[in-house]
């Protein structure tokens, strides 16, 4: 059994969703924003560039089943990121989707758009360069500073 981050449930890292391994480390991340419940980084298949998706530090799969504490203090934690979100990209809007069939684990995706059809979940997937989502964190996470 692995030694659990805070608000992460006690499970072993055999059984651990993606998501989990991601706050735990063991997989990399282009991380944004952490704190003690939850945890933001870049969509690796981003619908459009600058596509983040947002978790939380503890293992439940539907995202309508996380305690009322963890729902609200998502948004709030997202609320500086999709802020700063508006700034780097030229978008009218960051639109939020809450989808939840492609992994195990509750998530919120945040999401630069301009129509409705940039969340559509059919289209293709971008391809981005590690230099490209280095350079989109960055930026985010530098208009969260200013």
């Amino acid at each position: 059994m692995q030694k659990s981050e805070p608000g992460l449930s006690r499970i072993t890292n055999a059984a651990m969703t993606i998501f989990s391994k991601i706050i735990q480390g063991s997989i990399p991340s282009y991380k944004i924003l952490e704190d003690e419940r939850f945890y933001a980084f870049l969509d690796i298949n981003p619908l459009v560039k600058g596509h983040v998706l947002v978790i939380p530090k503890t293992e439940t799969d539907k995202f309508f089943d996380l305690e009322d504490d963890y729902l609200s203090g998502m948004l709030v934690f997202s609320k500086p990121i999709a802020r700063a979100m508006e700034k780097v990209f030229d978008c009218n809007r960051v639109g939020l989707s809450v989808v939840g069939l492609e992994v195990p684990h509750a998530h919120l995706h945040l999401i630069p758009i301009n129509s409705a059809d940039d969340l559509n979940f059919n289209r293709r997937k971008l391809k981005l360069s590690t230099e490209e989502f280095e350079k989109i964190r960055d930026r985010i996470i530098a208009a969260m500073e200013k």
